[in-house]
This record gives structure tokens, C-alpha cells and sequence, in this order.
């Protein structure tokens, strides 16, 4: 395995339409795309019930992100989404989000297969970690992406300037800038280029990366 790591062409497992690969003197990468494969999963029959029973609701959800400085970013989250009259679907992740009231607008899920979610989704509140923007963009969901460590300023940047969403500019959110967020996101070009991106986002990258390792394999290309 570390052959396959540590080599003077590696494997750049991020798409080139969201995260293109800029040209070193270090290296010459395989941009494959994403390493996503197909999750078959379906949602529960709860979720389905609450999606079917009105308009596409806004996800929120920070993944692995603790939110130890934002424990109220799912409180600023709902209410912003309901000033645009939107339901939500909360997903707890690492931070323990829970439903701020017992309103019917807020649906509450742990573990999710985004893939069979997000593209149901008026628009996307996330944290801007790699799969889940890469999974966003692949469904077509206008994104707001409110950044907290590492890359995720640069997955933020990226959507804010492909035009499918909007780059939060603190690591905090209020309600008033997840409104005014939400009204970017939620306008017809900003939905039309979402939807467009989705079929620039390449579907095949871990079967890139795997037709790369067999070739490399059998010796030299």
C-alpha cells in the first residue's frame, strides 16, 4: 500500500470540477475524482413519510464537526429555514444536535445515506467536509457551507464561486446569516447552477482509482 502512497504520481481522490488539481514541482497527480461508491441504503420509512408529506425540507448537518463553540447553530439553522417557510431534517452528528421545539417542520435523523436524501433537499447547511460537499453537489442541492477547520474554508470557497451555494463567512452562524444565506441559496440561479454542477461531478472516481492500481500493477502504462 505505501508504494501506492508514496510515489511521484500519486492518486487525487477529490473531483476536478470541485477541487481541481493545481500543478506542483513536487508531483504529477491521477486526478480520479471522488472515491464514492454507490450507498444502496434507504431511509427509513419515517423519513419518507415526513419528505413526502410537504415541500423538499433544508438539511443541516456538521458531520464530525463537535460545534463546541456554536452549540446553538441548529436552534439559528431551524429558525432560519422556517422564516422561508422550509422544513428541516436535522441530522445529529458529532455535536449531539437535538429538535429545538416539538414543531412537525423538524425531522431528526442520525446516520443517514445522503445520497438517497440530498437530492430530495431545497438546499444543504453543512460544515463543507469533502463528502459532504462532493455528495451535494452530486445530487444538485444548493449548498451553504459554514466552515470550521482544515479544508473546509476551501470547499466553501469552491461552491461560493461554481455559483451553487453560498460561503459562510463566520464559523458561527446566527439566524440572521443563515436567513440571508438561505435566500441566495434558495433563488432560482443559484438552484439552476446546483443542478447543473451535478452533472459535472464525475460518478466514477473509485473505479478510476481502481482501473489505475490494476494497470499499475501489470507494470508499466
Amino acid at each position: 500500500m505505501r508504494d501506492h502512497v508514496f510515489t511521484d504520481r500519486p492518486l487525487l481522490a477529490s473531483d476536478p470540477t470541485l477541487w481541481p488539481w493545481a500543478p506542483t514541482e513536487l508531483c504529477d497527480a491521477v486526478q480520479t475524482g471522488a472515491w464514492i461508491l454507490p450507498d444502496p441504503r434507504p431511509l427509513s420509512a419515517e423519513l419518507e413519510a415526513f419528505l413526502e408529506a410537504g415541500a423538499p425540507p433544508v438539511y443541516v448537518g456538521f458531520g464530525s464537526m463537535g460545534m463546541a463553540a456554536s452549540h446553538d447553530a441548529a436552534q439559528a439553522a431551524v429558525e432560519a429555514a422556517r422564516s422561508h417557510g422550509r422544513r428541516v431534517v436535522l441530522a445529529q452528528g458529532w455535536a449531539g444536535f437535538e429538535p429545538i421545539d416539538d414543531g412537525a417542520d423538524c425531522f431528526t435523523v442520525g446516520d443517514v445515506n445522503q445520497q438517497a436524501l440530498f437530492p430530495r433537499v431545497a438546499a444543504a447547511i453543512h460544515h463543507g467536509g469533502a463528502g459532504t460537499t462532493t455528495a451535494a453537489a452530486r445530487a444538485g442541492a444548493p449548498q451553504i457551507v459554514v466552515p470550521q477547520i482544515v479544508d473546509q474554508p476551501f470547499w466553501a470557497g469552491r461552491i461560493a464561486a461554481l455559483g451553487a451555494g453560498v460561503s459562510h463567512d463566520a464559523a458561527t452562524p446566527t439566524v440572521e446569516s443563515l436567513t440571508n444565506a438561505l435566500q441566495t441559496a434558495l433563488s432560482p440561479e443559484v438552484s439552476a447552477r446546483a443542478a447543473g454542477l451535478a452533472a459535472e461531478v464525475r460518478a466514477d472516481g473509485a473505479v478510476l482509482a481502481a482501473r489505475r492500481l490494476i494497470e499499475s500493477a501489470s507494470g508499466p502504462s
